[in-house]
C-alpha cells in the first residue's frame, strides 16, 4: 500500500508520543523524520533506537526533503509562526500541535472534512479536542447561549511549555468552543491538579440554553453518539456519568443548563495512562494527519 512520508518537528514529550502513534497504527503515514534541535534528546533518542532517520537542525532537512508530504509541528507558538510560512513555501501540509493557530481550528469529529483542503490546521489545546465534541453535540441539537469549560489535569501532566502559553491555551480553547463548537460565547477554566497519584483528566462541560422545552433525550443521544465517535480515535474518552440537566441564575434569567462530565485516559503509548490530556492531542493529530495523506494518495491517483 502507498504511503504518505510525514515529519515529526520538535522532539519533546508530544512529538515523542506522536511518534509512536504514527508507528503503532498501520495507515497511510511513513514517518521518515524527526527533527530537534537537541541532538541527544530523548525523543531523537528513541527515534534513532525505532529506525527513524533524526536531525538536530530543526526544520532544515525536512524543507531540504521534497519526499515529506506532511509535517507535525510540535514545538512552540513562537516556533511555528515562523515554521509555518517556510513549510508553505515548501508546499508541504502542517498539522499545528502549538498554540499558535495560524490555521483553522480542527477538532476531528467536528470539522474535519470542512478542512481536508487546508495546508495549516491548528490542533487547538487539550481541552479543546476533549471538550469541543462534546459541545458540538448539544448544539447540533439546539442553539447554545454560552458554554463554559473546565479542564481538570495532573500538574505531572503539564510541561513548561503549557505552563508559559496557558493564557494563549485558555483563549484558544474558548475560541474553539465559539467557532468549531457552536456556542454563542464561551469560556475555558483550566486546573492543574497537583494530587498524588495522578488523576486522569476530567473534563465538565456547561451549556446554558435559552430554551425551557428543548429535547433532552435528543441532546443526550447526540453527546453518546460523539462519545463513541470521539472513542474510535482515543479509547480512553469516555462519560463519567449520564449527562443531566440544571438550572442556574444566569444574566438572562433562571435557564436550562445542560452538564456533561467525561474523562480522557491515555494509551501509555509513551505518556502515562493519566496524562490523557497530551494524549488525545497526539491521537487527534494522527487522524487528521491519515486523513492528508488519504487525501495526498487520492490525488496521485487521479494524475495517473
Amino acid at each position: 500500500m502507498d504511503k504518505v512520508k510525514a515529519a515529526i518537528l520538535g522532539s519533546g514529550n508530544i512529538g515523542t508520543d506522536l511518534m509512536y502513534k504514527i508507528l503503532k497504527n498501520d495507515g497511510n503515514l511513513e514517518l521518515s523524520l524527526m527533527a530537534g534541535i537537541v541532538p541527544n534528546s530523548e525523543g531523537l533518542v528513541r527515534a534513532r533506537d525505532m529506525g527513524i532517520q533524526t536531525s538536530h537542525e530543526g526544520i532544515k532537512e525536512i524543507l531540504e526533503d521534497p519526499e515529506i508530504k506532511i509535517v507535525f509541528d510540535a514545538t512552540s507558538a513562537k516556533a511555528h509562526f515562523q515554521n509555518a510560512e517556510l513549510l508553505r513555501s515548501a508546499g508541504k501540509m502542517a498539522v499545528d500541535l502549538t498554540p499558535a493557530a495560524v490555521g483553522p481550528y480542527l477538532v476531528p469529529p467536528v470539522n474535519l472534512e470542512e478542512h481536508k483542503e487546508a495546508r495549516n490546521v491548528n490542533m487547538v489545546s487539550c481541552a479543546g479536542q476533549a471538550t469541543t465534541p462534546l459541545l458540538y453535540a448539544v448544539s447540533r441539537v439546539v442553539p447554545v447561549h454560552y458554554a463554559e469549560i473546565i479542564a481538570t489535569v495532573a500538574s505531572r501532566a503539564i510541561g513548561p511549555g503549557t505552563r508559559q502559553n496557558v493564557d494563549e491555551f485558555t483563549r484558544t480553547t474558548a475560541n474553539a468552543l465559539v467557532k468549531v463548537g457552536g456556542a454563542k460565547s464561551a469560556r475555558a477554566i483550566p486546573v492543574f491538579n497537583s494530587a498524588e497519584p495522578p488523576i486522569t483528566m476530567t473534563n465538565t462541560v456547561y451549556a446554558v440554553i435559552k430554551d425551557n422545552d428543548f429535547d433532552v433525550e435528543a441532546v443526550k443521544k447526540s453527546v453518546l453518539n460523539m462519545i463513541e465517535e470521539v472513542s474510535t480515535y482515543v479509547p480512553g474518552y469516555r462519560l463519567k456519568g449520564e449527562p443531566f440537566v440544571d438550572y442556574r441564575e444566569t444574566p438572562w434569567g433562571r435557564l436550562p443548563m445542560m452538564v456533561i462530565m467525561n474523562e480522557v485516559e491515555g494509551e501509555g503509548d509513551f505518556f502515562p495512562t493519566y496524562a490523557g490530556n497530551l494524549d488525545i492531542m497526539t491521537a487527534s493529530a494522527r487522524k487528521v494527519g491519515e486523513l492528508y495523506a488519504q487525501q495526498f494518495l487520492g490525488t496521485k491517483e487521479v494524475q495517473r
